[in-house]
Formats: structure tokens, C-alpha cells, sequence
């Protein structure tokens, strides 16, 4: 539903809940409590009927029209937008670009069916792109040489100047199977996985992802074809091909030796530039690395500009004619300490590339974490002890490794303790939390005698209810939106209040039926609205996406909370005035062993809790990431984090982790090849 149509059920919801205990309190002043609580649950539905979406299937039903792509369209573009420039500033990049300009030429590799493009630079990508008359363009390059930072900025650039037409969207290629899907249907299975908003019928219509890809409205940015493994590769390629004919827009990257090997094998992308960058020259880094150093540290880079200078074929000029080197170079030394530059001198020490290479990525590790100074500059809330999280990132990239993946989703850490322990764990917690919740009211109500049996009678079913729902939650989740009538907010939440009210009303009374029909009609009503997609116009974020499924967690314990302390008073509450809050507890209690049944963040609590009493991981996990991504170590992607490069952790990966836990994380996001300030 719209923003506005959501926020007027939340007021609606609110209002409704207060009506309701307002009216156990004017009910001696002469008015009829079953009229008053009547009437409020007759308009609490009229006023769902005008609100709910579903009811306007004319709007809602139908498959999108061209008004609903071109909304769809220009909401995604800012979408993209957002999320993009945001993660461009967190890597610098809007600062430092001037500094670090990669440039190309076109190869001399025989990979192309084009006569050959001109030479440029990365700050004129979109320009290339926009004079290449087919709009179609290939980005390959050593590890390391900036294709997915290049690949970003033409994104970045290609949404700045957009108006209308088809919409850039950067994917990474690591996250698609050739043998399990289409390249179609799996770029309409990532725009609804990171776009849940293209769900929103009443906005956008039905089925809107299939139709922005169906009809071209979309157009690729893939990132990472050599992160396809090598046995899929020129099946791949060739089902790029069909998918995107030859006057269609398309984007690749991809590292040189296996592009070359692909396509001996496939042939070459039609109608595409391949455009190869190019190591940087001393000249180049001497100014990246002198104008990102303070006089006193540009000084202690003297001895390397001398060695670049007069010694351009050394190994450590190769090594810093990376683009990802020269910045780890620069954020490593530039937070001073007790070492120089010039130890990369030392050819004892590090004798060839690889061992530079590790030292860097080594140091970019110990340097920020356990720096007091590193914290207060990169705005991180702490100076995280330097073993502790040099453990905790090698246990995530060791398990990341270990399954080939490159992204880590938070709502996938539950796959770190397996489904079936994981599964057993939540239900046991939630079930104990909601047979408490039922066991101590009873024990204060009029059956004492039968409290322990009710509590545990409602904790076994709350605790079956949760390992039904957490095998649903560990399948592959739906990514077309449901339009039956099970999606309408006023049949759902007026079956469920009234089936539940008539079971209460039976055994306890009318007005405790109304009460409590009432309430869980608010409840479902509230849970639909907070889990319902707004517009497109929020960027995706691992904050953002665990923000919603925990206010989704306690409004609906909040409501139930309020039903059961109002059930509590009508019900057993005569002449015994600490029922309301006891009522109100156990309603909490057991409105939140509810609430979090079908949500990603009560598995990823069990999951995070476990591991954090096992040491593999830290207690405030979340903000751990953050600051690891403010930090420079990890990376954003939307709703999930990278490691900064495949390097750093490759290298974390290295060292040897205890095999108790695995953690097969959803690959989402490929490694991207380059640093931030390039």
C-alpha cells in the first residue's frame, strides 16, 4: 500500500486500541459495553474497507500498465540512485575521484567484433558508454584494477542524467546459477529480492518486475563474469547473448585471462567495445599517494617515490600500479603508527608480489580495529579490540570461502548453526516465552489449578507453530507478489478477529469476546500494514531491512499486549485491579512469540546469540559490521555486506577457523574488484 494509506491504519490501529480500553472505563458511566465495543469493531472494519488495497482490484490486480512502469520506472531509478551516491561517499570515492582516474584503450586482445574505440578515462565512462551506438561495453582488467569501481560510477553517472527510458541496474553475476534459471527470470528474482517494494500492487500494479525486464525498461550492468565458475562460464555467456540481442544495452566485467577463455570457446560479445584498463604509471600514484598523506607522512613517502621513479620494473612498482594496492597503501600508512612506508622496501621481508600484497591487506585489518585514533576519524562508535575482531572477520570469511560466496545477508547468519538445530533452538525459546506468558496469567485468574497445563499446552503450540514456520522461512522465498483474498487487509483481519472473538466469547462472555476479537483484528491489521511495501524511493540497507521485521516484532506484541490486559480486566479483572497489567505482560509475552514466527530477525537473533556465546562472533554483531564498513574493511551493497576486496578476504580466510559452525551465506553480491578511491 501507499505511504500515506500505510500510516492511516497505523493511526487507525492506534486509535481503535485506545478506544477500547477507554471503554472499560466508561462502562459505569452508564454506557453499555457491549454496544460501545460493538460499534468500535463494526467501524474499525468500515474503516479497513476504505483503506484496503485489495478491494480496488481494477488497480490492484491487474498486471501493471505503461503508468504503473513509468511510476515503477522513476521510483527505481532513485532508488538506485540513493543507495549507489551513499555507498559511493562511504568509499570515498566522491572525494578522491579526481585523484585516482583509471584509464583504458581498447584491447589488443582478438575478444572483440569491433573496430577499435578510443582510449579513456574513468571520469568520462558515462560519456564512452552514451557515444557507443549500440550502448554496449565491456570492462576487463587484472584483479584489482578498479572494473566494478568504474562499472559503479557509470550506474552513478547514467542515473544522474536519467529523465526516462531503460534503467541501469548494477548486479553482480556471482549470485546466478545458468543451470537453475534463466538470466531473465534471475534479474526479475533480484529486483524484487532488493527492490520488495515493486510488490506494491496498488502502486505499481502486478507482476511489475517481470514486466520492467519483459519489456526492456531495465538494462544490465553485470559485474563479475569471471566469478561464474569456469565449467558454466560460455553457457552463461551465451544465454547473455539471447537474453540481450545485439542492439540491446548491456554491461560486462570481467578479469582478462578468463574473458579470453570464454570467448575462444563462446565467440565474442556481439556489437560490444571491450575496453582493458590499465595499470597506473609512478607518476599517477605518486600524486594519489602524496595528496592523500599530510606533510609530515608525505615526507615518509619520499624513499618510495625515489624507488618508483628509478626502479619502475621492480616488483613493488607492479605491485602499487594496482589501483587496489596503491589505496591500501594509503589507508594503511596514512594512519601513521610505528612503521614507515619505506619497510616496503625491505626486499628480505617481502620478496615478491604476494607477500606485499598480504602485508597490505594484513595491515588493513590490524591498523583500523584496536586504533582509537582510526575510530574517531572513520566515525566508528568504538575501537574494536584488534584480535578479537581479526577472529570474528577470518570466521566469516572462512565460512564465505569455504561455499564460494562473497556477500554476507544478514538474514542468512541462521544458516551458521544448521535449519534443523537452529529451528529446535528458536522454537524452544519462543515456545517457553509464549507458554510463560499464557501460564502466568492463568495462574492469577480464576483456574489456577490449571495454569501449568494451559502454559504448557500454549507453549507446545506456539513451539510446533515455530518450527512451521522456520522450515517455510529457510526455503526460497516467492518473489511475485500474492493477490488473493488472503491479501486483503479487511478479510484477513476481519476472519481471524472475528473466528478468535466468538472462541473467547463462548467460553468467557461478550464483551470479552468483542475485546479480544477486536484486538487481534488490530493486530493482524497492524502486522499487514507494517510488513505491506511502501514506495521505491528508500535505498536498501541491512539497517533498513532489520528495522522493518523489528517493528513489525513490537507493535504486533504492543497490540496483543493491550488486548490481553484488556481481555484480563473483562474477563477476571472483577474487583481485582492488578489484572490489567497483569494481562498486559503476559500479553507481551506472548504477542511477541507470535510476532516473530515468520520474521528473518528472530532466526538471525537465535542464530547471532549462539554464536556470540560461542565466540565466533560479537554480541552487537550489527554495529561490529557497520563499523567494519565505516572502517574501510567491509563494504555495502544494499541490504548486504562485502568485504572491501576478494583479497582482503581471501586473506582473512587463510588462517585456520574451528569447523563447529558452518556458514553457507545467501550469495548475493560478487567481490568487487575495486577499491574505494579509485
Amino acid at each position: 500500500m501507499s505511504r500515506i494509506r500505510q500510516r492511516a491504519v497505523h493511526t487507525g490501529c492506534l486509535l481503535a486500541a485506545l478506544l477500547a480500553v477507554v471503554g472499560l472505563f466508561i462502562t459505569n458511566a452508564g454506557v453499555d459495553p457491549h454496544l460501545w465495543l460493538g460499534g468500535l469493531a463494526v467501524a474499525f472494519l468500515v474503516f479497513l474497507a476504505v483503506l484496503d488495497p485489495w478491494l480496488h482490484r481494477r488497480r490492484a490486480a491487474g498486471l501493471a500498465t505503461e503508468q504503473h512502469l513509468d511510476a515503477a520506472s522513476k521510483a527505481l531509478a532513485t532508488a538506485l540512485h540513493l543507495q549507489w551516491t551513499e555507498e559511493c561517499a562511504a568509499r570515498g570515492l566522491a572525494e578522491r575521484a579526481d585523484l585516482l582516474d583509471l584509464h583504458w584503450t581498447a584491447t589488443e586482445l582478438d575478444v572483440s567484433d569491433r573496430p577499435e574505440a578510443p582510449a579513456g578515462r574513468s571520469d568520462a565512462v558515462v560519456g564512452a558508454f552514451e557515444r557507443q551506438p549500440n550502448h554496449r561495453m565491456v570492462l576487463i582488467g587484472e584483479p584489482g584494477s578498479g572494473k566494478s569501481t568504474t562499472a559503479m560510477m557509470l550506474t552513478i553517472g547514467l542515473l544522474d542524467r536519467y529523465l526516462d527510458g531503460a534503467v541501469p541496474v548494477l548486479l553482480p553475476l556471482s549470485t546466478w546459477d545458468p543451470d537453475r534459471e534463466d538470466v531473465r527470470t534471475w534479474m526479475t528474482r533480484r529486483l524484487y529480492e532488493d527492490h520488495p517494494a515493486l510488490r506494491n500492487t496498488e502502486l505499481y500494479g502486478s507482476f511489475t518486475a517481470d514486466l520492467l525486464v519483459e519489456q526492456r525498461r531495465v538494462f544490465p550492468i553485470l559485474d563479475g563474469l569471471d566469478e561464474i565458475p569456469a565449467a558454466r562460464r560460455p553457457d552463461a555467456l551465451e544465454r547473455i547473448f539471447r537474453a540481450f540481442p545485439p542492439k540491446s544495452p548491456l554491461v560486462l566485467t570481467s578479469r582478462i585471462d578468463e574473458f579470453i577463455d570464454v570467448v575462444s570457446r563462446v565467440g565474442p560479445v556481439p556489437k560490444a567495445d571491450v575496453l582493458e584498463l590499465h595499470p597506473l604509471d609512478h607518476e599517477e600514484i605518486t600524486a594519489y599517494l602524496r595528496a592523500g598523506a599530510d606533510p609530515v607522512m608525505a615526507a615518509g613517502w619520499e624513499p618510495i617515490f625515489l624507488h618508483l621513479r628509478t626502479e619502475p620494473d621492480s616488483t613493488l612498482a607492479e605491485v602499487l600500479s594496482i589501483p587496489l594496492m596503491v589505496w591500501l597503501a594509503s589507508t594503511v600508512y596514512g594512519l601513521g603508527g610505528n612503521t614507515e612506508p619505506s619497510e616496503l622496501l625491505d626486499r628480505t621481508r617481502f620478496p615478491d608480489q604476494k607477500s606485499i600484497q598480504d602485508h597490505l591487506a594484513d595491515s588493513l585489518v590490524d591498523r583500523m580495529f584496536g586504533n582509537i585514533e582510526a575510530a574517531y576519524q572513520k566515525r566508528a562508535s568504538q575501537a574494536w579490540p584488534r584480535d578479537k575482531a581479526r577472529k570474528w572477520l577470518a570466521f566469516l570469511a572462512h565460512q564465505m570461502r569455504e561455499h564460494g560466496f562473497r556477500e554476507l545477508a544478514w538474514w542468512e547468519l541462521r544458516r551458521s548453526v544448521g535449519n534443523a538445530w537452529l529451528a529446535l533452538l528458536g522454537a524452544l525459546v519462543v515456545g517457553s516465552i509464549g507458554g510463560f506468558g499464557v501460564g502466568w496469567l492463568m495462574a492469577y485468574a480464576s483456574t489456577p489449578k490449571l495454569a501449568p497445563v494451559t502454559g504448557l499446552v500454549a507453549g507446545g503450540v506456539v513451539a510446533t507453530a515455530a518450527l512451521t514456520a522456520s522450515s517455510r522461512t529457510f526455503r526460497e522465498r516467492t518473489a511475485r507478489p500474492r493477490l488473493g483474498v488472503w491479501r486483503s487487509l479487511l478479510v484477513t483481519s476481519a476472519v481471524i478477529g472475528t473466528a478468535t472473538g466468538l472462541a473467547f466469547g463462548a467460553l468467557y462472555g461478550v464483551s470479552a469476546g468483542l475485546v479480544v476479537g477486536l484486538g487481534l483484528a488490530v493486530a493482524t491489521a497492524l502486522r499487514f500494514s507494517t510488513a505491506s511495501s511502501a514506495e521505491l524511493t528508500q535505498p536498501s540497507s541491512p539497517q533498513w531491512t532489520m528495522a522493518r521485521d523489528r517493528i513489525a516484532v513490537w507493535t504486533g506484541s504492543l497490540v496483543l499486549g493491550v488486548v490481553f490486559g484488556a481481555a484480563a480486566a473483562m474477563v477476571f479483572g472483577v474487583n481485582r485491579t492488578g489484572m490489567v497489567g497483569l494481562g498486559l505482560s503476559s500479553g507481551l509475552l506472548l504477542g511477541f512469540a507470535l510476532s516473530v514466527l515468520h520474521l528473518r530477525w528472530w532466526w538471525f537473533t537465535v542464530a547471532r546469540v549462539w554464536l556470540a556465546t560461542r565466540q565466533k562472533l560479537p554480541w552487537e554483531l550489527v554495529v561490529f559490521l557497520d563499523d567494519a564498513r565505516k572502517l574501510g574493511v567491509l563494504r555495502q551493497a544494499g541490504a548486504c555486506y562485502q568485504f572491501r576486496h576478494a583479497l582482503v578476504q581471501d586473506r582473512l580466510a587463510e588462517k585456520p577457523v574451528p569447523r563447529r559452525a558452518k556458514l553457507p551465506l545467501r550469495q548475493v553480491l560478487i567481490p568487487r574488484a575495486a577499491p574505494s578511491r579509485q
